[in-house]
């Protein structure tokens, strides 16, 4: 779908011009004449002889630039659009977080198949890559129900910031699988996410009875906690297994795997668990629609912003999730982090944040 280049493009002759097929067989040598003479010759600038400058180029051959910080922009509307989708999924009441998962999955998949159909890619996929693509699914799938399952379980923040802490993972599974370089940086950062999640956590048997007791029920709390560090620990080896098919699969294809095993995952879940339910209050039902958008549109702009901004940058900028879900969870719920999860955040945006410039500077070199 790329436009055609200047060069392409058709000329209109003027009136009283011969056409370029009716040009004299000798015309091809007269820019070459002209050079050697001193002069420029056709489609070259009269001020400097080069090939058509950025002065004298004509209008279609210019490139035009994207605006500056349009990319970081894209990953913090990005962000925005992913904090207010949890939000929602946090004040939906009467719908378990598998059917949640469930109900994005159909709503993804209406979008994903006119998209295949349009690329003409298939459903299967290749054939040596069919294995990783129903890894990639069953995986990802279960990193999305766990991360809806933490927005239930505990508070917005915790459940976000632990969410940073992929980028850990997913060296270690890197170094493990695809045999990457493990850095003592890399080992650094690692401290820094398990310190972080240390904070949030804050374990009875290190930080006493007292720190427990001030989040009510701490063994929701823990559930939630524990789901979130599963959640971290799948979407790695989900970004292990895209990473190791690389651009061999089309990336709508991984989404249409992702989406139709996470369906059918989701409905033996509740069928086994006996959750199924449809929405008793009208406004669950919007909250489901909106957590289909919001998703969506978080993806799309993250994707964006990837195409025309470099990867370190965005994936610095794309820590203002935590901060959207420190303001957000203030607002609507009316709960007020805690010095240790505001000191765990730190951690885990600095492990995360650590590892992005360092990548983006070796990859500079």
């Amino acid at each position: 779908m790329r436009p055609l280049d200047g060069a392409g493009a058709a000329e209109v002759p003027e009136p009283g011009q011969r056409p370029a097929d009716d040009a004299p067989r000798g015309a091809a040598e007269e820019p070459a004449a002209a050079e050697a003479a001193g002069t420029p010759g056709p489609g070259r600038c009269w001020l400097c002889s080069s090939s058509p400058c950025g002065w004298c180029a004509p209008p279609e051959a210019k490139k035009k630039a994207p605006c500056p910080g349009l990319g970081l922009f894209y990953t913090l509307l990005s962000a925005f659009l992913f904090s207010v989708g949890s939000l929602f999924v946090k004040k939906v009441q009467d719908v378990h977080a598998v059917e949640i998962s469930a109900f994005r999955c159909v709503f993804q998949m209406l979008v994903v198949i006119p998209c295949l159909i349009y690329r003409k890619t298939g459903f299967i996929g290749p054939k040596g890559q069919r294995i990783f693509l129903f890894l990639r699914g069953v995986l990802g799938s279960t990193a999305m129900i766990l991360l809806y399952y933490a927005f239930q379980a505990t508070s917005l923040a915790d459940a976000t910031v632990i969410t940073f802490s992929t980028p850990v993972f997913t060296s270690i599974f890197a170094w493990i699988f695809l045999k990457e370089k493990y850095s003592p940086w890399d080992a650094l950062f690692t401290v820094f996410t398990i310190t972080g999640v240390i904070l949030i956590v804050r374990p009875p048997f290190l930080f006493g009875a007292s720190a427990a007791s001030g989040d009510g029920n701490y063994s929701v709390h823990l559930k939630g906690t524990v789901a979130a560090v599963a959640h971290a620990v799948f979407a790695a080896l989900t970004l292990v297994i895209l990473r190791r098919m690389g651009k061999s699969v089309d990336y709508f294809l991984s989404i249409w795997y992702y989406v139709i095993l996470g369906l059918l995952e989701c409905v033996v879940v509740l069928f086994i668990l006996g959750e199924w339910s449809l929405p008793y209050c009208g406004l669950d039902r919007l909250f489901l629609i909106l957590i289909g958008l919001f998703g969506l549109g978080g993806q799309v702009f993250l994707a964006k912003a990837i195409q025309i901004e470099k990867a370190g940058p965005v994936a610095i900028m794309k820590t203002m999730d935590v901060v959207f879900a420190f303001i957000l969870q203030i607002i609507f719920f009316n709960d007020v982090p805690t010095w240790w999860t505001v000191g765990g955040a730190l951690c885990v945006i600095a492990s995360s944040s650590g590892a992005a410039i360092r990548k983006w500077c070796h990859g500079a070199q």
